[in-house]
């Protein structure tokens, strides 16, 4: 008695996987044709004429194997490839299989009784091209939200039998991203994962439990060969979480570039919700509101795989609590500058309704008494500003960086307590000078480009160059000064050449570098990462720069311009223009400027509060609570002034480090997210997101944002790190995005091209200031131009240009 494919689902003694293959025909899976001989039947060659002319798989199917609680995997033989000539003895083999000693054994150490022989499938071989298996839970972890994909080339049997590891690929059940892989990532393409994704799905669907499947392409066509449950034990299923976010680092990137410690995240993450707080109660929220959304300001920014988003909902909840978001919730959105606007099913969650009848005029009072509050700021923000720096220099000033080196635990505590009570709930000045120079560098901008047109906005770009007191600017000037000196002398460019700091100490230009590195040694890159390593513990960069100052050519300084001139020209004939023009183009100066100065002092206290912790690393590592002293920055705040007054939660701070430590390094080896990441569920979720493959551009020009004018033909150098990358004089700056510890690189190049960034971000700011054309927001610009092209860069209308061919 042969039985038929199509008919195995329900006919008596097939075994378990016959009749699992029986029912997968009957759903509609592909499966490759089959008969099924019952346990005992004598087989008949001419039930391959049923099949074609082969080769064939012959496989066993036990009257228990592939069972919920037993799969009896591996206890049975199969035989693959088998010839027409060659399938009667291999029919009989396999049914003699379950006589052997493994199987056996397998079926006393579970209890169960002995088997008959196995009924015997005989299936046509799929000539595959890559096969393998597919787990619609994961069998080693037993979560049910990763579907779990294996593939080797052509046929999966090594894989099945383990004697290959194959590729595999850990996906999420929801999204569909990969969140961990091994092997050759290309084995499977997209495409070929997603059907296989879809596969596991409907198959566990149609079992009613998760399953293990046997799969194999032949070109695009994929067939089932297999499926049986997991008998392993899983875990529960997650419930679904309708949650919805939105993370997004289309900003805060320049700030905290790449993998950030959790010392710098719990602290900017502290230093944000309070920062904020009083900045919203400032412009006239009530302090009971405030109190009750505090979490939101808690929870401005995440972590996902080590790098710092915003979380875009919080930054609008925020926002939604200002007068004036009910009246124009779309301007109001806009002032966050991201690249997109939120999803409808995120903003859905934020609230502010515009506003109708009396409550529009009840909002409209409200915003009437936040203008008179932000003018009144205004006018005594000149005053607001020295009071906050003195305030500054009087909290850095009561402790010397020498002291701290001699302070106790209790000690440092108390000075950090010290200086965050002083300055991060009084950080005043810097908070409403950043929104006050928001509103007028738009507002200017905007009135400029309607009434003079692009000749407008060249104007406005030229206002803001050659103020002189921008501090940004100063290192890059005092780095060409040190270079002019140590050009004329043979042995300075050697010393810089060795990095010999003792040398240099003694030479020339030794003054001048010692006087440097005290004014801006917290200036190093990525400078807000309280991990960073300062100019002070490792000058290179900044002798790499001074040397690459001194053996650039001198050149011309740029050609003045007199913006005020080409405005009156413009505006001539209009003197109500020009007298509502003037004053805010001059307010705009001195806003531009004090948002750059005070970020400088931002580094200041972030200088201070990384010696602080570092202090206290060394503490800690002397009484063997660490490893080493830098390990402090692998603890939180909350966990390293735990420790020390007394509400830590667990005291293996050592043990809490080399995990943290095992997690960066995971973390490092993975791809950078995605700018933004739509979150489903909880933020944990987010973790392994991964960006889409970049489209190869070869188009021979784009355009970004031109912030400073001029022209640059030069070799373009694209550099991801500075701390390990040069830029020779002249060459053509090409970036992700930079920071101020990027400054000494600005010395060397005669443009400068960033991905990231805008009209008032550092690198446009200090270009404008140092005459160097700059282009800002060149999306993609570090993968589109090949480090090493020549290009061509137009300041002033954005433009670059690939020159190759």
């Amino acid at each position: 008695m042969v039985i038929e494919g199509d008919a195995a689902a329900r006919a008596p003694g097939v075994g378990g996987k016959a009749a699992s293959l029986g029912r997968l025909v009957e759903a509609g899976f592909d499966v490759p044709a089959f008969v099924v001989l019952p346990s005992g039947a004598a087989f008949d060659p001419a039930v391959l004429d049923r099949l074609g002319p082969g080769p064939f798989a012959v496989r066993s199917s036990g009257l228990a194997e592939d069972g919920v609680a037993h799969s009896h995997a591996g206890q049975y033989d199969t035989q693959l490839a088998v010839q027409r000539d060659d399938v009667a003895a291999a029919v009989a083999a396999i049914a003699g299989s379950g006589r052997g000693e493994g199987a056996a054994a397998y079926r006393e150490a579970r209890g169960l009784g002995a088997d008959e022989a196995p009924a015997v499938i005989v299936q046509v071989m799929v000539a595959a091209t890559v096969a393998g298996v597919a787990f619609s839970a994961d069998p080693v972890s037993g979560r049910r939200d990763r579907i779990v994909v294996s593939a080797v080339a052509g046929l999966g049997d090594r894989l099945v039998a383990g004697e290959v590891d194959g590729s595999s690929w850990w996906i999420d059940r929801v999204t569909g991203a990969v969140c961990a892989s091994t092997g050759n990532a290309d084995l499977l393409s997209l495409a070929q994962r997603a059907v296989l994704v879809d596969l596991a799905t409907r198959v566990e669907a149609l079992a009613g439990c998760a399953q293990d499947i046997e799969w194999a392409f032949a070109g695009d066509r994929l067939h089932l060969l297999q499926a049986r449950a997991i008998t392993s034990a899983l875990r529960d299923v997650p419930i679904a979480d309708p949650g919805v976010a939105v993370f997004d680092n289309s900003n805060i990137v320049e700030s905290y570039p790449g993998i950030v410690s959790p010392l710098t995240f719990s602290f900017a993450q502290y230093a944000y919700a309070r920062v904020y707080m009083s900045f919203v109660a400032l412009l006239g929220v009530r302090a009971d509101r405030v109190a009750e959304t505090r979490t939101v300001f808690e929870n401005m920014l995440v972590r996902v795989d080590g790098r710092v988003y915003y979380n875009l909902g919080n930054w609008f909840r925020a926002l939604a609590l200002l007068p004036g978001y009910a009246l124009n919730r779309g301007y109001m959105e806009t002032m966050m500058g991201v690249g997109a606007p939120l999803p409808p099913a995120v903003a859905a969650t934020i609230g502010g309704v515009p506003a109708r009848g009396a409550a529009r005029w009840r909002e409209w009072a409200r915003v009437a008494a936040v203008g008179f509050g932000l003018v009144r700021a205004g006018s005594r923000l000149p005053a607001t500003a020295r009071a906050f720096r003195t305030r500054l220099d009087r909290a850095l000033a009561a402790t010397t960086p020498e002291r701290l080196a001699t302070m106790a635990p209790t000690e440092l505590a108390a000075e950090y307590r010290r200086i965050e009570g002083d300055l991060l709930d009084r950080w005043d000045a810097p908070i409403v000078n950043d929104f006050l120079c928001m509103i007028a560098f738009g507002a200017s901008r905007k009135l400029l480009e309607r009434w003079l047109g692009a000749e407008g906005l060249e104007i406005h770009n030229d206002l803001l160059i050659g103020q002189g007191d921008i501090v940004s600017a100063r290192p890059p000037k005092l780095i060409r000064a040190m270079g002019r000196v140590a050009a004329d002398d043979p042995a300075t460019l050697a010393a810089l050449a060795a990095d010999d700091a003792d040398a240099l100490a003694l030479g020339p230009i030794g003054a001048m570098l010692a006087s440097y590195i005290v004014e801006f040694g917290d200036r190093c890159t990525e400078e807000l990462k309280l991990e960073s390593v300062t100019l002070d513990e490792d000058p290179r960069t900044l002798h790499a720069a001074v040397l690459a100052a001194a053996q650039a050519p001198g050149t011309a300084p740029p050609e003045p311009r007199d913006p005020l001139a080409r405005l009156d020209r413009g505006l001539a004939g209009q003197p109500l223009r020009q007298l509502v023009v003037r004053p805010l183009l001059r307010w705009t100066r001195t806003r531009v400027r004090d948002r750059e100065n005070l970020r400088y002092e931002r580094t200041r206290l972030f200088g201070r509060a990384r010696r602080v912790f570092l202090s206290i690393g060394h503490q800690f590592h002397a009484a063997g609570l660490i490893d080493a002293p830098r390990d402090v920055f692998l603890l939180t705040v909350d966990e390293v002034l735990g420790a020390i007054e007394g509400y830590a939660a667990s005291a293996n701070l050592a043990g809490i480090a080399a995990v943290r430590r095992d997690e960066l390094a995971r973390a490092g080896r993975l791809p950078d997210p995605p700018e933004r990441i739509l979150v489903h569920g909880p933020a944990y979720t987010a973790a392994g997101a991964v960006a889409p493959v970049a489209v190869a551009d070869h188009a021979a020009e784009r355009s970004g944002t031109g912030c400073s004018a001029g022209q640059a033909l030069a070799v373009a150098r694209v550099v991801r790190d500075p701390r390990g990358q040069r830029l020779a004089p002249g060459e053509i700056l090409v970036a992700r995005h930079t920071d101020p510890g990027w400054i000494a690189l600005f010395a060397s190049a005669s443009a400068i091209v960033v991905e990231r960034g805008s009209l008032l971000s550092h690198s446009a700011i200090v270009a404008r200031e140092l005459g160097i054309p700059c282009v800002v927001g060149l999306a993609g610009a570090t993968d589109w131009i090949v480090d090493g092209e020549v290009i061509a860069v137009d300041g002033a209308t954005g433009l670059v240009r690939r020159m190759a061919g």
